[in-house]
């Protein structure tokens, strides 16, 4: 529902602007120009799909082979000494365990057809335990956490509709996004057990936070020894090589469990297929909304409206072009996604804002979208504090994201 307004906010608010303009400032071609929009950005939109399905068919093959060869179980076994402590009120050796562990590697990998059905299993078993039933419990809101943080090894889907785009390096953003998916999910899971009264000072915790912090501020202090160019050349070919090995490890794990990994890769290259085709109307309608409302110069108004802002505090502006995939991204996936392919429409897929809203795209997920359909699935009407939670994490990447992307790009 939320997207539906926001849909036909687009159209209204570019129609008020344009007959503003029309009558107040005799702007005769503010009306054409919307209308134009409206066929330049389906013809965009169709090609864009059409152009994903080659690679994703290739991606979800890939990801198909990892799945069946055992890589997500592999994930679901090194989290579980964590898990075990951040999901204390779920008694040892709970199925909905293995469920959740499940969930989180799934989308670790980008596995989002799998992630799904596992994730509504994992609420399901979790109200199971519920002894209030319209209300949310500590592990649910910690799980939706979780999983709205968006925490992603593997932005398949955003370097796919950056090499549509035409972007040189579609994989620049590789590193970017998991360094600002990182500081998501961990603001994610410190301000969840503030909530909860959840104690991560232990041992299993520290050395599991506190190393992964670590390796992170290893790698922002390697690239800020470097100058942008030298870190672009370093971290595109970092990102290369992690996706060659993790195709190879995909495909030796298959073999090892003697799986037929052709079989597998055709089986998961049709749901690329598939999903390509199925995108395409959200992405059309996206898509024309933003494009009126550009084109009805109101999204240059919000624009220039927060630069003017920015700049009074005394900030640097570049950031401000790629806010509105921020805005969107906590409601809806769709709809985020037609902001990031409209800011590199307009100002470039290599450009500071074409990447810094690629980087937007991958350091969170739809909180809003996810709390619905998971909660929705079990009938929890009190969500307590998981929206706070979550839009915190929103706010923790959204940040990261601009600072990572200054110190990059």
């Amino acid at each position: 529902m939320v997207l539906n307004y926001i849909w036909i906010a687009f159209f209204l608010i570019a129609l008020v602007i344009a007959t503003v303009r029309l009558v107040f400032m005799g702007d005769v071609e503010v009306f054409p120009a919307m209308m134009n929009s409206t066929f330049d950005s389906s013809k965009t939109a169709f090609e864009i799909s059409l152009g994903l399905t080659g690679v994703l068919s290739l991606w979800l093959g890939i990801m198909k082979i990892g799945e069946k060869g055992g890589v997500v179980n592999v994930l679901a076994k090194v989290l579980s000494p964590v898990f075990t402590r951040l999901f204390p009120d779920i008694p040892k050796g709970h199925p909905v365990t293995g469920s959740i562990f499940m969930n989180v590697a799934a989308n670790m990998l980008g596995l989002d057809n799998a992630a799904t059905p596992l994730g509504l299993r994992a609420m399901e078993q979790l109200q199971e335990l519920n002894t209030k039933k319209d209300t949310a419990t500590n592990p649910m809101i910690m799980f939706l956490v979780l999983n709205t943080s968006g925490l992603t090894l593997i932005p398949v889907s955003i370097m796919v509709y950056r090499a549509q785009m035409g972007a040189a390096q579609p994989t620049d953003i590789f590193v970017p996004i998991l360094l600002a998916t990182f500081f998501s999910t961990l603001a994610g899971i410190v301000v969840t057990s503030i909530y909860q009264r959840i104690n991560l000072l232990n041992r299993t915790m520290l050395l599991t936070l506190g190393g992964m912090s670590a390796v992170v501020a290893g790698i922002i202090w390697g690239f800020a020894q470097m100058d942008k160019a030298q870190m672009n050349v370093v971290s595109t070919s970092v990102a290369n090589i992690l996706l060659m090995l993790i195709i190879v490890v995909f495909i030796l794990a298959g073999m090892r469990k003697k799986l037929n990994v052709y079989d597998a890769f055709i089986e998961g290259a049709k749901e690329g297929f598939t999903t390509a085709v199925r995108i395409i109307p959200y992405l059309v309608a996206i898509l024309v909304g933003i494009g009126v409302f550009r084109a009805s110069g109101a999204m240059d108004m919000l624009i220039d409206g927060i630069k003017w802002l920015v700049s009074t505090l005394g900030g640097n502006t570049d950031f401000v072009g790629a806010l509105p995939t921020a805005f969107m991204k906590p409601l809806s996936g769709s709809g985020a996604r037609g902001m990031m392919v409209d800011a590199m429409t307009t100002y470039g897929a290599d450009s500071f804002v074409g990447r810094l809203a690629c980087v937007f795209q991958g350091s969170t997920d739809t909180t809003f979208y996810i709390l619905a359909v998971y909660f929705g699935s079990v009938g929890i009407r009190y969500t307590r504090h998981a929206v706070a939670c979550g839009l915190l994490a929103d706010l923790a990447g959204v940040v990261a994201a601009i600072a990572i992307c200054y110190m990059f790009f």
